[in-house]
């Protein structure tokens, strides 16, 4: 598995896989996982939400673009500067230490296990919280679902089944943060 890269600014820092919780990410705060996001672009403007909804982390996973790729630190326009980020090859792996350490898992994803977004409470910031986004084609991995607290779909009201994932992670950022 190698090392975790974890940034808090432009300079790598690397740090053992049994450390997935950068320090900088205390209680009450929200973090975001993109697994498998195919398209650097989405990447960059899911960083560009997340700091505009207040996330503190990005936890970019598979074969998610992260921003030593020029693409997403040109549509994120400074954000991954202000929203730390690491990479992890596997995203079960990281989910369950996560879990381990007590953060809430919650997946977007379009499932019968799911409930709308509209019927989220604004979450409990007692403890950490991480929103699972996965890829446009496949979804989130089954595996990361099983081990949700809580999964979210956005109801759609025309004849596609799912918006752009950087705009559902906008979308669910804003109810889950308003």
């Amino acid at each position: 598995m190698g090392e975790t890269r974890l940034v808090l600014s432009r300079k790598l820092i690397y740090e053992p896989i049994s450390a997935p919780l950068p320090s900088s990410i205390g209680e009450g705060k929200l973090a975001v996982l993109l697994d498998n996001i195919r398209s650097a672009w989405n990447v960059g403007s899911i960083f560009r939400s997340a700091d505009g909804f207040g996330f503190a982390h990005a936890y970019l996973c598979g074969i998610t673009p992260t921003p030593d790729i020029e693409a997403v630190t040109k549509t994120s326009l400074g954000a991954e500067d202000t929203v730390t980020w690491s990479y992890h090859k596997d995203a079960v792996k990281l989910v369950k230490g996560l879990k381990k350490e007590g953060w809430q898992i919650w997946a977007l994803e379009e499932s019968e296990k799911g409930k709308s977004i509209a019927q989220a409470s604004t979450p409990k910031l007692n403890g950490r919280a991480v929103l699972i986004a996965g890829s446009e084609i496949t979804g989130v991995d089954p595996e990361l679902l099983d081990t949700a607290h809580e999964i979210f779909y956005i109801p759609m009201r025309g004849e596609k089944k799912s918006f752009n994932v950087a705009m559902a992670f906008s979308i669910a950022a804003y109810v889950l943060r308003c």
